[in-house]
């Protein structure tokens, strides 16, 4: 009999336990433009300010900031059922990537609003 009471008082331990959540500061890219992300190393993360202004296909879409444009993949789950028009300034968390042929792209982690 006391052995599914501590069982069941173990359980509620560790399942309080899961629901804690880091406050801390989190990694996130150094503040760049897209010229800077063009020439950083492949896997660097970046943080780019500026509009989303052209969906290209499927998660590919044109990224625009004062320094120029380059190709950002945002997958469905980052949008978080925003709807983003291209002259709503936004501000992108990617890591500079590279595609089979070679072209540059920033796989997008996170995408906040900016003001």
């Amino acid at each position: 009999m006391k052995h599914p009471l501590f069982l069941a008082l173990c359980l509620l331990f560790l399942s309080s336990t899961s629901l804690a959540q880091f406050t801390g500061p989190s990694a996130s890219g150094q503040a760049s433009t897209v010229e800077q992300a063009r020439q950083a190393r492949i896997g660097t993360y970046v943080t780019l300010t500026g509009n989303i202004v052209a969906r290209q296909r499927e998660d590919y879409y044109r990224f625009r900031d004062q320094t120029g444009e380059i190709r950002v993949e945002i997958e469905s789950p980052v949008w978080q059922n925003r709807k983003i028009g291209p002259e709503t300034k936004v501000r992108l968390v990617a890591e500079v990537d590279r595609n089979a042929a070679g072209t540059r792209y920033l796989w997008v982690e996170s995408l906040e609003l900016a003001e």
